[in-house]
């Protein structure tokens, strides 16, 4: 067993880069996104009903969303603009109701700022804000979304050295391509950057493919299929607790 031992080849082991930035997913990881867009929705109806009835009166709240998701699986090139995908929508909702022109097309930006208004009137979970507090004296942080949340608007941008968005970008999670920029804006190597993320495919998955450390934000408390998990946390004190240790 010595000769052996002596004779084995030898194996280094490589080190983990020391963890300089993080970024952030925002929707499903800093608040719930579902309560936040149903309202954002709702309030969009209601301002509709009285601005441009016609609208609603045809098209439920429901119907609307399946129209969106028609719209986002037939054209992979908008899939990265959420707000450019709506706004296509609600021109066809505004023509199908028969109103379109200059007026129609007034009332629709006018209804998408009533929609941003509200999508960015977001429930932190409990510890976010504490925890932003905590990170950002420690770590330079920036926000990486698919989606059209503005951390600057919803009053968080203080807390970020970067704030990244897949339709400023032209492209969305998971495409290695949108963490590297986020990596470029924190001035880090991607394996210095840890990205946390309630999304298997779009922030753990593509969060690996761009070499980047990650770790799973599983709120829910769900299992992972497979024997590749990543670090897991419920919630930002977790990911506290998680950089402590290492």
């Amino acid at each position: 067993m010595r000769v052996e031992w002596l004779l084995s080849p030898r194996i280094e082991s490589v080190p983990v880069p020391k963890i300089r930035a993080i970024s952030l997913d925002l929707d499903d990881t800093l608040w719930p996104s579902t309560p936040t867009l149903m309202r954002a929705e709702q309030r969009v109806h209601a301002w509709l009903a009285e601005h441009a009835p016609a609208v609603p009166a045809m098209w439920t709240i429901e119907q609307l969303r399946e129209l969106r998701w028609s719209i986002f699986n037939k054209h992979a090139e908008l899939q990265h603009d959420y707000l450019r995908i709506r706004r296509l929508a609600m021109h066809t909702a505004f023509e199908q109701a028969g109103l379109s022109g200059a007026l129609a097309h007034e009332t629709i930006e006018r209804a998408l700022d009533v929609f941003m208004t509200a999508r960015n009137e977001v429930d932190l979970y409990p510890e976010v804000r504490d925890c932003l507090e905590r990170l950002s004296r420690s770590y330079a942080l920036a926000s990486l979304t698919n989606g059209n949340a503005d951390v600057t608007r919803i009053g968080l941008g203080h807390y970020f050295k970067a704030a990244i968005s897949a339709h400023a970008h032209g492209t969305r999670k998971p495409d290695p391509a949108l963490f590297h920029v986020a990596c470029r804006e924190l001035a880090c190597d991607p394996g210095e950057v840890v990205h946390v993320g309630d999304d298997i495919e779009l922030d753990v998955c593509g969060a690996r493919a761009a070499g980047l450390q990650v770790i799973w934000m599983n709120r829910a408390q769900a299992a992972w299929a497979g024997n590749d998990a990543p670090a897991v946390v419920n919630d930002l004190i977790g990911l506290e607790r998680w950089l402590e240790e290492r």
